[in-house]
């Protein structure tokens, strides 16, 4: 009885331990949990990751690795580029519409961006589904 009670004792010291420090702090607001696909659980930490916010910071959107120069919605964009901040911010572009040079375009139809941006066709080429000359 006596072995049962102090096997009792260690588990629950365990698990008290195990609670406490698996809990995370407030100040981990964005957490991205990793995969646990070879690891065990109880080795599995959480990663903290810090997001400055560039309308507090709108320098940030010019560093290297920035996804762009922009500052748009707290959000670093390229309004030449993104389909939801085309030439300025808020302007979305349609569903199949795509973002070139700050306006949205059709790459099916539009012969100046067939397929993609600046894909030109040649003279008396027409541009259908997103290629020059089709059929």
């Amino acid at each position: 009885m006596g072995a049962q009670k102090k096997f009792l004792i260690l588990a629950m010291i365990m698990a008290l331990a195990f609670v406490a420090f698996s809990t995370t702090t407030p100040y981990e607001d964005n957490t991205q949990t990793t995969s646990l696909r070879g690891v065990s659980r109880l080795l599995a930490s959480p990663r903290v990751v810090v997001s400055m916010k560039c309308d507090k910071y709108p320098r940030m959107c010019r560093v290297r690795g920035s996804p762009g120069p922009d500052c748009c919605n707290k959000k670093c964009v390229n309004v030449s580029k993104d389909r939801f901040n085309c030439g300025k911010c808020g302007r979305r572009c349609k569903y199949s519409e795509i973002c070139c040079k700050g306006k949205c375009v059709n790459p099916r139809s539009d012969r100046k961006n067939c397929g993609s941006c600046n894909n030109k066709c040649k003279k008396g080429s027409s541009c259908v589904y997103g290629m020059c000359s089709y059929a």
